[in-house]
C-alpha cells in the first residue's frame, strides 16, 4: 500500500523561469540514468525480492524515496516553464537575447505537456521500461544500483554547472547529497550480502564452475593491445577481488578453435550460399518447382 504526502522531500522552486534549462533537466527525470529509472528499478527489485526482511525493505524504501525525487524534478521543471514565451515575438519583446532561450526550449513542453514536465530525456526520447533491471540476484542488482547512482550523480553535477539559478542549485545540491548516500548504501549492501553468506563474487556464486576452465580462463587477462601497459594494472597480477584465484597476464592470446566453416543453408531461405553455384542452382530450382 502506498500513500502520498503532499509536502516535498526538499524545495523545488527556481528563482526565475528558464525553459531552456527545463529541457536539460529532463535528462535526470526521464533519461536512462534518471529518477524514473532508479525509482522503478528499486521498486521492481523490491517487489520481486523473495527474501523478506532488511534487503526487501531497503529496496522498497529507496524506490519510494526516488518516486519523491521524480515529483521534485517534475515540480521544478513545471516552475521553470512558468511564464515562458510561447512565440518568438514574446521572447524578444523585452530581451533581444530571448530568442536564443526560446530556440533552446522544448516545444513539446507546451504542445504535449501544457507547460509541464514530460516522461522523456533532454533529447525528447521517451522514457523506456527497458532501462530498468530486476534480475532476482541481489548482488548483481546492487552492483548495478551503485552504478546507476554514480551515473545519476555525475549528470546532476554536470547540470549544476549549467545554471546560475540559486533555487535550482539548492535542489541539485540536495540530490547530490542523496546520491552520495545511495552510492555508499549500495556498496555497504554488497558487503552485507557477502557477510551474511547470501551471495559472493563472481555472480552467480552458486553456479558450479568447471575447475579446468576456471584455472585456464577464469583469472587470465588477455592483452590484445600493442605494448604491455595493461600489465601494470591491478587486474593483471596478484589476488583477484573474489579471493578465489590469482590474476595472470597473457600478452600472446591464442585461438582455441579453428576457423568455423558453416554447412550450406536451407535453400528455401534464399541466403547467398557458395555451395549453390552454376548447375547446382538450377538443380535446386527444379526441385523447388
Amino acid at each position: 500500500m502506498f500513500s502520498h504526502v503532499k509536502d516535498l522531500q526538499f524545495e523545488a522552486k527556481p528563482d526565475a523561469p528558464d525553459a531552456a534549462f527545463a529541457r536539460r533537466l529532463q535528462e535526470v527525470l526521464g533519461g536512462k540514468w534518471g529518477e524514473m529509472t532508479v525509482a522503478n528499478q528499486y521498486l521492481y527489485q523490491g517487489w520481486n525480492c523473495r527474501l523478506p526482511g532488511k534487503y526487501k525493505d531497503l529496496l522498497l524504501d529507496v524506490g519510494t524515496e526516488e518516486v519523491g525525487h521524480v515529483e521534485m524534478i517534475v515540480t521544478m521543471i513545471s516552475r521553470l516553464l512558468d511564464n515562458a514565451p510561447l512565440a518568438l515575438s514574446e521572447a524578444v519583446a523585452d530581451n533581444p537575447g530571448g530568442g536564443a532561450v526560446y530556440a533552446a526550449s522544448n516545444p513539446a513542453h507546451f504542445i504535449h505537456g501544457g507547460g509541464g514536465a514530460l516522461p522523456v530525456d533532454a533529447s525528447g526520447v521517451p522514457w523506456n521500461g527497458a532501462y530498468i533491471t530486476a534480475s532476482g540476484n541481489l548482488l548483481a542488482d546492487f552492483q548495478l544500483n551503485a552504478t546507476a547512482e554514480a551515473q545519476g550523480r555525475l549528470q546532476v553535477a554536470r547540470l549544476f554547472n549549467m545554471t546560475d539559478d540559486p533555487g535550482v542549485k539548492q535542489m541539485l545540491r540536495f540530490l547530490l547529497a542523496r546520491d552520495t548516500m545511495h552510492q555508499n548504501m549500495w556498496l555497504a549492501a554488497i558487503e552485507q550480502l557477502k557477510e551474511d553468506g547470501l551471495e559472493d563474487m563472481p555472480v552467480p556464486d552458486a553456479f558450479p564452475d568447471s575447475e579446468e576452465f576456471t584455472a585456464e580462463f577464469g583469472y587470465t587477462y588477455l592483452g590484445f593491445s600493442s605494448g604491455t601497459d595493461a600489465a601494470q594494472g591491478r587486474w593483471a597480477s596478484g589476488p583477484a577481488p573474489d579471493g578465489k584465484g590469482e590474476f595472470r597476464y597473457d600478452d600472446n592470446p591464442r585461438a582455441n578453435a579453428p576457423e568455423p566453416v558453416l554447412p550450406p543453408g536451407d535453400p528455401r531461405l534464399y541466403g547467398t550460399n557458395p555451395g549453390l553455384a552454376g548447375g547446382v542452382v538450377n538443380t535446386v530450382k527444379s526441385k523447388l518447382t
